[in-house]
């Protein structure tokens, strides 16, 4: 080792990136393999990368096998925590790397984390730099970041998302809970996307709007006449939402005619993001080879190994068709798995 290195030596076998259902599984199956893996969660208070990931923001599961009478995202990843906590998985703290007897496993969630600040795969072991002086090496990493939802931005679409008032980004997550059906929802965007959300609220609501911004879907030929030939579906040209109304659940939202700057309020029940997501890999700073739209590209899609041997990937950050959170945890558990086998090809598991 370098004299010189920031990390005075530090290596760890395994380093793991993310704490939602990918990371925290990769986590577990690693523990459970004597990897001693060092999970590095995220913030709470970050923009992107937050502990239990995008399950954060979703009120109630009841797709995820296990959970028969259905559960929140936030209890479903606490429980996630806990059971890698418990066969000894590391995190790295504000304070450092804490052990988990040195951490409340009641309260995993909200421990202050640390994100992931860069990474340097151009040297093995690979270097890792958090945002608050942690630096360490690792023989073997796991990218399991995720992808954040594209959002509006407004004030009450966030409130009401973040409260279960009816506001989601994932139609498969949320569009059959009851309080959804029978009822008239939105979505907004044009794309594929918009489409498939739209056409998969169907199964439930008694109508969708579909809001989107121009004269024209931007969707596929085939996937837009999939949404004009459907009688539930209602397109909405010209028109972009400007708030979201209702206090503790949405009631309807307020819509600008783009052409004519008029507005107009549509009651709803429900409001669906459906303008994509974008994964979590600025980080990597093109360290990583990336598909078209910057998820990282696995080179076996069976696997979870990437361009970088040692590197592998896990969850949505690698996933933009499914976006589940059992999805999610699979690759979760093929990461750790193939992680195992590259550190004892390398003779690096003892």
């Amino acid at each position: 080792m370098n004299p010189k290195d920031p990390t005075n030596g530090h290596i760890e076998k395994l380093v793991i990136i993310g704490s939602g259902p990918a990371g925290w599984t990769a986590a577990l199956y690693a523990a459970r393999a004597n990897l001693d893996p060092l999970i590095i969660p995220g913030r709470a208070t970050g923009k992107d990368l937050m502990p239990g990931g995008q399950l954060m923001l979703t009120t109630d599961v009841e797709n995820y096998p296990g959970y028969p009478d259905g559960i929140t995202g936030p209890q479903m990843m606490a429980d996630f925590a806990k059971q890698a906590l418990r066969f000894g998985v590391r995190a790295v703290t504000d304070s450092g790397i804490k052990h988990a007897d040195d951490i409340d496993i009641n309260n995993a969630l909200f421990t202050p984390y640390q994100n992931v600040e860069s990474l340097d795969l151009s040297a093995r072991p690979f270097l890792v730099v958090g945002d608050k002086d942690f630096q360490c090496r690792a023989h073997a990493l796991i990218i399991a970041t995720g992808a954040k939802a594209n959002w509006l931005g407004l004030e009450n679409e966030q409130r009401l998302a973040q409260s279960g008032g009816g506001v989601s980004a994932c139609a498969v997550c949320d569009g059959a809970l009851p309080m959804f059906r029978d009822q008239e929802m939105a979505v907004v965007g044009g794309g594929d996307s918009a489409v498939e959300e739209a056409t998969y609220l169907t199964k439930f609501a008694q109508k969708v709007y579909m809001i989107h911004r121009r004269d024209e879907l931007r969707a596929s030929k085939i996937m837009a006449q999939r949404a004009l030939d459907n009688p539930r579906i209602e397109v909405l040209w010209n028109k972009i939402v400007v708030d979201v109304l209702g206090d503790d659940m949405i009631t309807a939202i307020q819509l600008k005619d783009t052409q004519s700057n008029e507005l107009s309020d549509l009651p709803v029940k429900g409001l669906f993001m459906g303008i994509g997501h974008t994964p979590i890999t600025q980080f990597l700073d093109g360290q990583l080879e990336l598909d078209d739209a910057g998820y990282v590209k696995l080179d076996d899609p069976g696997r979870s190994t990437t361009s970088v041997e040692g590197v592998f990937a896990a969850g949505d950050v690698a996933d933009h068709v499914y976006r589940q959170a059992i999805t999610a945890a699979g690759m979760g558990c093929k990461a750790a798995i193939d992680a195992e086998r590259y550190l004892a090809d390398q003779g690096l598991d003892d």
